[in-house]
């Protein structure tokens, strides 16, 4: 369920990329009825089975970076957490926190079916 809070937040956002911000708002919500997203660290972020994972981080407003993560607090299982990522997507920041990040809109269009099976099989880890 798409949020009336994202919705205002987006509409006075002021960010080089935010074709692509809105676009791939819109696809994650639309790819999984268990959806939702409210905000967090001054982002949209996207919240499945009552858990934070995945977040928007949009500064600075150059890129678009994209936080894969597994909820506010570091899990008992991290150490043994293993996600594979065959499209190349993400920059491991740790084994169960990744980084996907778009420099243009075209890049951000461009690995946009590859960005929802990533985050459909994220979510679900």
């Amino acid at each position: 369920m798409s949020s009336a809070e994202v919705d205002a937040y987006l509409a006075s956002l002021t960010h080089q990329l935010k074709p692509a911000v809105v676009r791939l708002r819109e696809a994650i919500m639309a790819s999984d009825e268990g959806m939702s997203e409210h905000l967090k660290w001054k982002a949209p972020s996207f919240v499945y089975d009552g858990e934070d994972r995945v977040t928007f981080a949009l500064h600075p407003a150059n890129r678009i970076r994209i936080i894969l993560h597994r909820g506010a607090q570091q899990r008992d299982d991290t150490d043994d957490f293993r996600f594979d990522d065959p499209s190349g997507l993400v920059v491991w920041a740790a084994p169960d926190r990744g980084v996907v990040t778009f420099s243009t809109i075209d890049a951000a269009a461009d690995a946009e079916p590859a960005l929802l099976e990533l985050i459909g099989r994220w979510v679900r880890a």
